[in-house]
């Protein structure tokens, strides 16, 4: 069942954290020791007290007049969101879409790591993308219970989504990551998370369309 909140915190606050920890990286590799939420803000283009807000989620607080401790709000975002430990996941759908997830490398650095692909098409099994192997999708369910792989990410047909999802939870994937445009039904003790790629578009066109008629 959808719900607007993660750990009991809402959606949008915790979809923001992933943009500060990268900030944040960037500030440790530069040898930056505190940062402000004022400083955060400002780089961001975030309000301060919505910055202060969404940190306090991770539970560390702030100094007066200091701030945080640069290395001390990486871990605490980093555990929040779970990236301290790295999770394996199964990618389905061997096709362009997960093709370009496989060659992606910053799913490891934030603690996801796809151990192999599958797929049904002949031509793809037995080949290796971005040195990932391309595994038959009839060996998915057995693999899932040996391994205890909990993560699938679907990269398939939409018309085959469902199906796939199906045999996902069947398996024992506890969570989906969703790259096609179908609305999956699951059990309500199985995590989804949709990438909507077309209303991110969707939303990209109509802003540069009000955009370009505000300048008329």
């Amino acid at each position: 069942m959808p719900t607007d909140t993660v750990k009991g915190f809402p959606i949008p606050s915790v979809r923001r954290l992933p943009l500060y920890l990268r900030l944040l990286r960037e500030l440790r590799a530069d040898g930056h020791e505190a940062v402000s939420c004022t400083q955060i803000s400002e780089s961001l283009g975030q309000g301060t007290v919505q910055v202060r807000k969404d940190l306090a989620i991770t539970g560390i607080v702030g100094r007066p007049k200091v701030g945080y401790q640069v290395p001390e709000l990486v871990d605490a975002i980093e555990t929040f969101l779970g990236w301290k430990n790295t999770r394996d996941a199964f990618l389905v759908g061997a096709g362009s879409l997960g093709s370009a997830l496989l060659g992606y490398d910053g799913f490891q650095e934030n603690g996801l790591n796809i151990v192999a692909a599958f797929d049904s098409d002949p031509a793809k099994i037995g080949t290796r993308i971005h040195d990932k192997e391309v595994l038959d999708w009839e060996v998915f369910h057995d693999l899932v219970q040996r391994m205890h792989v909990l993560i699938g990410i679907l990269a398939v047909p939409a018309h085959a989504a469902q199906e796939v999802t199906n045999a996902m939870v069947l398996a024992g994937i506890r969570a989906i990551w969703n790259y096609t445009p179908a609305t999956l039904e699951v059990p309500p003790a199985i995590v989804v998370e949709d990438v909507r790629l077309s209303s991110s578009l969707a939303t990209l066109s109509s802003r540069l369309t009000r955009q370009l008629e505000s300048q008329r």
